[in-house]
């Protein structure tokens, strides 16, 4: 089955017998715009995501989804959280793994600001991902715009958020282990003193 939720536009379903609004029973019922999007970092978790957009995001979580022909980098200095933050790059040998979410329309622009849209961070992609034996196209994601030449290494509480999304999400554990191994392994490039500690 594909699914395509194509440009954003209403939605009509109908309703069953029992839950008709008085009227024409004929009439459609209007439901709310939605947009797939498809978190690979720090909004893989629904309880931080959640604080953006200022309501609970789990019921909009479809599951774990791969987004196949692209690679995970730290090319992007955040400054609101003054580390390395996730990226995707195209990568034809590689997938990367994260969640699939259907979120409603109205939080669209909350999220761009996460992402910092507004000021040239990150743009949206539109990919096609996996999940529950599905392919979804048109779906949003990020990429950051201006790439650093570099990884930079994530800082502890970025690290935290990312593996608390995965786990909880339920990503594949061999997947968990090589994105902690991979965080782990740029903080100590990055931070020798730690080495020692």
């Amino acid at each position: 089955m594909i699914v395509n939720p194509g440009h954003p536009h209403s939605t009509w379903t109908h309703c069953s017998k029992s839950s008709q609004p008085v009227g024409n029973p004929q009439q459609p019922v209007r439901t709310e715009h939605k947009f797939f999007y498809f978190a690979y970092g720090s909004c893989m978790c629904p309880v931080d995501l959640k604080r953006t957009v200022g309501e609970n995001t789990h019921p909009y979580v479809i599951g774990p989804a791969t987004l196949r022909g692209y690679r995970l980098g730290f090319y992007c200095h955040s400054r609101r959280r003054n580390c390395g933050v996730l990226d995707v790059v195209p990568d034809a040998a590689s997938s990367v793994e994260g969640v699939l979410y259907e979120l409603p329309w109205r939080l669209s622009e909350l999220l761009d600001e996460r992402e910092d849209v507004p000021r040239g961070g990150y743009r949206h992609e539109m990919v096609e991902v996996y999940c529950r034996k599905h392919i979804y196209s048109g779906v949003r994601t990020y990429v950051v715009v201006n790439k650093l030449p570099e990884e930079l290494a994530p800082n502890d509480w970025y690290f935290n958020v990312v593996m608390r999304g995965a786990v909880t999400c339920g990503l594949p554990e061999e997947y968990c282990w090589r994105l902690f191994n991979r965080m782990h392994q740029l903080q100590q490039q990055q931070f020798p003193r730690r080495r020692s500690a």
